[in-house]
């Protein structure tokens, strides 16, 4: 009974100080990713106050989070959206392997751990956080927006391709033989086309099996079968979010409409849920020492995932404001970065502390691009422009183009 009535104090004191973080980012204009993250250190082990009742609890839901992101994310593309992603962003998701994983292997190396531990943290440099950048383009209200699906499909090509990196890397960290490894990778394989196959080709199949006029109904039967999805890939070295944006693009129409209603906000609690506790996770005293290296990785990744992000938003013809914002919103690094940090542990056990204060700080500086990287590089674009200029020469006539888009010619004195 006293652990009981420990976890529901603690419980209810996580979610009430959740509310009251959301209310104040709200109000300054900010994305509460960074304060529950914050929120998530002070309270984890060697912080103020640890958290014990309820640690349990928040990994449980903290997994549930990122399912819930990633399943909202599926449900606002059809598969056939999916398909025309995939086809036209393939060269981008190349372009984002070799600029964002070389930096992590590279600097492996130069510390001296090795090609095993460079594999792994070229990982962690590479996969942007599916979970962070959905949350932060719901934030923001660019879900509608015309580099979303841009950087959905470079998301979503990641993500599949952690169905042969995860299954590679564990074989690599276990010393596996080559036919151990190429057998987990094929399961690995075969599960991703199984799952896109029933997405692509029973989708109404799917959605006529899970509607339901009944609210409570609808939402069992889908937040169960994505729960089940998740699971099952999981236990076959694919990847969780694979599985539940799968589910998410195989639904359509009023059903996928109706969950999107029902699951919004189960969605928002476990993903501030997701995000405490990967601060829980992180020892505060280890993160000194490795603040430099980290530092400077940081902002090594950031500048090459901003240019990753433009020339994905660039090939499918957006404008320079557009390129700007895909690149801003694709920064963030989250659940993979650590889930390859934590399978590298028992290798490299370096890795961890170098890979924990990476993420903290990519996790906040990702949530400030993706709202500030258009409009701070807009204005020192302008302000170079204004200043390449040539100055008017008062005693001669010359030409210039108003902000109108007027041309006036002659001595400036006589305008």
């Amino acid at each position: 009974m006293h652990d009981t009535t420990a976890l529901l104090i603690e419980l209810g004191a996580v979610i009430l100080g959740l509310g009251l973080i959301g209310r104040f980012a709200g109000r300054v204009g900010l994305s509460p990713i960074p304060l529950y993250l914050l929120a998530g250190v002070a309270f984890g082990h060697g912080g103020l106050l640890p958290l014990r009742a309820s640690e349990d609890f928040v990994a449980v839901g903290a997994q549930i989070g990122v399912i819930l992101l990633l399943l909202l994310l599926g449900l606002e593309y059809s598969a056939s959206e999916l398909v025309t992603s995939l086809r036209t962003q393939y060269p981008s998701g190349a372009v984002d392997f070799a600029l964002n994983a070389t930096p992590g292997a590279v600097a492996a190396l130069l510390l001296g751990w090795g090609p095993v531990a460079a594999v792994a943290l070229a990982g962690v440099t590479w996969i942007s956080s599916s979970g962070v950048v959905a949350k932060v383009l719901t934030d923001l209200g660019r879900l509608g927006n015309r580099e979303t699906p841009v950087i959905l499909g470079v998301l979503v090509i990641e993500d599949l391709a952690m169905a042969i990196y995860l299954p590679l890397l564990t074989a690599l960290l276990a010393g596996v033989g080559l036919a151990g490894g190429s057998i987990t990778l094929l399961i690995a394989l075969g599960t991703v086309g199984l799952v896109l196959y029933a997405a692509l080709r029973h989708g109404r199949l799917i959605s006529r099996a899970v509607s339901s006029d009944d609210p409570e109904m609808l939402l069992l039967v889908v937040l169960g079968l994505t729960v089940l999805v998740a699971g099952i890939a999981q236990e076959l070295q694919v990847s969780a979010a694979v599985g539940a944006f799968l589910v998410g693009i195989a639904l359509s129409g009023e059903v996928a409409e109706g969950a999107r209603k029902l699951l919004t906000p189960l969605r928002d609690l476990f993903a501030a849920v997701f995000f405490v506790f990967f601060g829980l996770s992180t020892d505060p005293a280890a993160i000194p020492p490795v603040l430099l290296p980290a530092l400077l990785l940081a902002l090594a990744t950031a500048a090459t995932k901003i240019f990753t992000g433009w020339y994905a938003a660039r090939r499918a013809g957006i404008g320079p404001r557009g390129r700007l914002r895909a690149g801003g919103a694709l920064v963030a690094r989250g659940e993979f970065s650590v889930v390859i940090a934590g399978l590298a542990i028992a290798t490299e056990p370096r890795i961890g502390p170098l890979a924990t204060a990476y993420v903290l700080m990519l996790v906040v500086l990702g949530t400030l691009t993706a709202r500030w990287t258009e409009p701070a590089l807009g204005r020192v674009r302008a302000r170079a422009s204004r200043r390449s200029r040539p100055r008017a020469d008062p005693q001669a006539g010359h030409e210039e183009i108003t902000a109108e888009g007027v041309q006036v010619n002659g001595p400036a004195e006589a305008r």
